[in-house]
């Protein structure tokens, strides 16, 4: 067993290196699983616009700039999703009250219908998986996941 220092922790190579492994099998199966839920929203649509959509349930309305800072999308990039969901008429642009020459984004009722049976098909399928886990080792998933989600990679 070889270790290596990190900081002032002493990391335990084999446990990094399979902490890695374990990382790269989810984010591979997720890329996956957020192509296929793409699809269940619409069959255009792509990858990447699940979380999109997911970002804008969750915290409602937002303008462009901050919607790719907080998903660490470029600007760029985040215009072309947002146009390809515009098209697809599942999200839309109001004016910002705060700021008439700013835009908020928000997703349509139709976007909210299937964003919604995507999203519970997916929640149907997490029941099913981890049906058998106990209730403490979930809340300890979710805590270590969200730790995880809270550090740079």
């Amino acid at each position: 067993m070889m270790s290596i220092s990190a900081g002032h922790n002493v990391v335990d190579t084999t446990a990094m290196e399979a902490v890695e492994r374990e990382i790269a099998v989810l984010f591979r199966r997720a890329r996956a699983a957020s192509s296929e839920m793409a699809r269940g929203l619409h069959p255009d649509l792509e990858s990447d616009a699940y979380g999109l959509l997911a970002w804008l349930n969750r915290e409602g309305p937002s303008r462009l700039t901050h919607l790719a800072g907080q998903l660490g999308i470029g600007k760029g990039t985040m215009s072309r999703q947002i146009a390809s969901l515009e098209r697809l008429g599942l999200v839309q642009r109001r004016p910002d009250p705060a700021d008439g020459r700013a835009a908020l984004l928000e997703m349509t009722l139709a976007g909210r219908e299937r964003f919604d049976r995507t999203r519970a098909a997916r929640l149907d399928r997490l029941h099913r998986m981890l049906d058998s886990w106990p209730t403490e080792d979930l809340a300890v998933l979710a805590r270590l996941l969200h730790r995880l989600n809270n550090e740079v990679l």
